[in-house]
């Protein structure tokens, strides 16, 4: 398909598509003479995902640049791969190492790792930002006070894992490498304000049976 083309199909104006063709966002297209490219299949869902990051997620085009930087590296494991693209989206601020609710964060999250029987997860707790997201929370819950109970904590660690497989299973019915690595960044970007929001709305239907409207 020509520029026009994609920009009709994908919604986005031509002028945008040439700044992240410039912006390396997007990848050039197949060169047909001097001023003309044509573009596939993969251009318009390459697109789709950067509108996403930048309009949904709000996510800086440097940033994005990076994640997609780990998207298309070959070179990398499909753990380590989608891992590193899922790791350059924004964190949390790193814990200050310092703290006593941090240093027992750490020791309480490792616990709960033992416990779950997450070995790949303990692996990279070195180099995950999720790692060090959850150690963060734990310690502001400790920090205000909170009785957040290591058994409940475990119990949401459980719920997790089941959502994860069916992340992974979506993931997998994608054919290529390529679309199963955006999809993954895609569904970080798109799936967890949506699980958010069902979950939200889950309390609001439990809340409701448990104690009314009145």
């Amino acid at each position: 398909m020509r520029l026009a083309e994609l920009s009709r199909r994908s919604g986005v104006s031509t002028a945008t598509i040439k700044y992240y063709l410039r912006e390396g966002l997007l990848p050039p297209g197949r060169q047909v003479n001097p001023t003309t490219a044509e573009y596939d299949e993969g251009h318009l869902r390459r697109l789709r995902l950067v509108r996403a990051m930048i309009q949904v997620g709000g996510i800086p085009v440097a940033t994005v640049r990076e994640v997609l930087r780990n998207v298309d590296d070959y070179a990398l494991g499909r753990t380590i791969r989608l891992g590193a693209a899922l790791w350059a989206l924004p964190q949390v601020p790193e814990p200050d190492e310092n703290d006593a609710f941090v240093r027992a964060a750490h020791r309480e999250v490792d616990e709960l790792l033992d416990r779950l029987g997450w070995s790949n997860a303990k692996l990279l707790t070195t180099i995950s930002p999720s790692y060090r997201s959850l150690v963060v929370a734990v310690a502001a819950f400790r920090r205000l006070g909170y009785e957040w109970g290591f058994e409940l904590l475990a119990s949401y660690g459980r719920l997790m894992h089941e959502v994860a497989k069916l992340d992974l299973d979506f993931v997998e019915t994608h054919p290529s490498e390529a679309e199963k690595a955006e999809t993954a960044v895609l569904g970080s970007v798109l799936t967890e304000p949506m699980l958010q929001a069902l979950r939200r709305l889950a309390q609001e239907e439990e809340s409701g049976r448990r104690y009314g409207f009145e």
